[in-house]
């Protein structure tokens, strides 16, 4: 039989067969590992741990320069990357978001990136660029170990933050706006929820970036949050999910007005 064929029918027999649970052995020391984890009820814990499972089932894993994927790296990676889907519907429904992509790509240490930039008189600038992670528009998600596994620390994790991305990229490009349910927040209409959410996140932005800038050149006070939210609006929404799972309760105190979009985006009404 053809190996594509081979490949084909072995991906069938995944999508029907009964997902293998992760053992407590696995799954007991990740929780353990990353206290955002564990401060969940243990009624989410279990949905989490069924969802990581499938997701485990639908990607696969590569290590970068020689580094080999253990069970446990890939459940520690899964379980974050599940996290933000846990009231989401069905696992299967869940992942869907996450269905125009299969690979995972695992580096040992940072990982440079060539950029290439063009300034206002024309002229293209080349660069290298250090990355903690990085999610392509229906490509695979690159992270660095070493990053997965310090998730927790400064309100950050590089897994939410790409996979982030992801959902972002399912309305198009990472903007920041991700595709939102009829009825967001009590909006009649899609276009509604929109305006909504660009509104609220966009001045948040404003201000965020403003305290970023005065830190930057006058020596004032530094954000809770990771200043390289102020890059971009899609880097920002990435680095509000972080922190709105990472450390939920100062969050709300930090973020107040985007406290109640996020609830009701990532907890949908029945």
């Amino acid at each position: 039989m053809h190996p594509a064929i081979t490949r084909l029918l072995h991906r069938l027999v995944a999508l029907v067969a009964p997902v293998p649970p992760i053992s407590d052995a696995l799954w007991l020391p990740t929780v353990a590992h990353y206290p955002f984890l564990a401060a969940l009820p243990l009624q989410d814990q279990a949905k989490l741990r069924a969802l990581a499972a499938l997701f485990l089932r639908r990607k696969e894993f590569a290590g970068a320069r020689g580094l080999v994927i253990t069970d446990e790296m890939a459940v520690a990676i899964a379980a974050q990357a599940c996290l933000p889907l846990l009231h989401w519907g069905s696992p299967r429904q869940a992942l869907s978001w996450y269905d125009d992509f299969v690979g995972i790509v695992v580096h040992p240490t940072e990982a440079l990136a060539h950029r290439e930039t063009m300034d206002a008189a024309g002229v293209v600038h080349h660069y290298n660029e250090v990355l903690l992670g990085e999610a392509m528009e229906h490509g695979p998600v690159m992270l660095v170990w070493p990053a997965v596994q310090q998730a927790g620390q400064r309100a950050a994790s590089v897994v939410i933050h790409e996979f982030m991305h992801k959902i972002d990229m399912k309305a198009g490009h990472a903007n920041g706006c991700p595709p939102l349910p009829p009825g967001f927040m009590a909006t009649r209409t899609v276009r509604e929820g929109r305006r909504l959410w660009r509104r609220t996140w966009s001045t948040v932005y404003a201000q965020f970036r403003e305290q970023v800038t005065m830190a930057e050149r006058f020596g004032g006070e530094w954000p809770w949050l990771d200043a390289y939210g102020a890059s971009a609006p899609g880097e920002f929404f990435a680095v509000a999910c972080e922190a709105y799972f990472v450390d939920p309760t100062r969050f709300k105190q930090e973020f107040p007005t985007l406290t109640p979009l996020l609830d009701a985006f990532f907890h949908p009404a029945p």
